[in-house]
């Protein structure tokens, strides 16, 4: 999902049609345009000349651009920086982080239940 996201706004300041860019890693508009919506993903190879067309890492076009450290652990984990916004937006809203992380099946399930109406 990130990567769609990503990739069109790299496109767009990049100041890039889909055409133009799909010429450049060899691929079709239709091809850019799909991965643009999410509804295909593209190849490693396809993933590389993109990455290295609009000079960014490949981390960053699939979201995993910022190395977190577990407190108190060895371990980290890689967030892209719309989730870590997301926590940080959470925080912010104390009954709902509250459930979410004292129930997070209960929040999950109220979540899908608004998500359906």
């Amino acid at each position: 999902m990130l990567l769609s996201k990503r990739l069109k706004d790299l496109r767009i300041k990049n100041n890039m049609t889909q055409k133009e860019l799909g010429d450049k890693v060899n691929v079709t508009k239709v091809s850019i345009c799909c991965y643009e919506n999410g509804t295909r993903c593209p190849t490693l190879d396809t993933l590389e000349r993109i990455s290295e067309v609009l000079a960014v890492s490949i981390s960053y076009l699939i979201g995993y651009d910022n190395e977190v450290k577990i407190k108190n652990s060895k371990q980290t984990i890689n967030l892209a920086r719309e989730e870590i916004d997301f926590i940080l937006g959470l925080r912010k809203e104390e009954d709902l982080y509250n459930l979410i992380i004292n129930d997070p099946k209960k929040a999950i399930d109220l979540i899908k239940k608004n998500l359906d109406n």
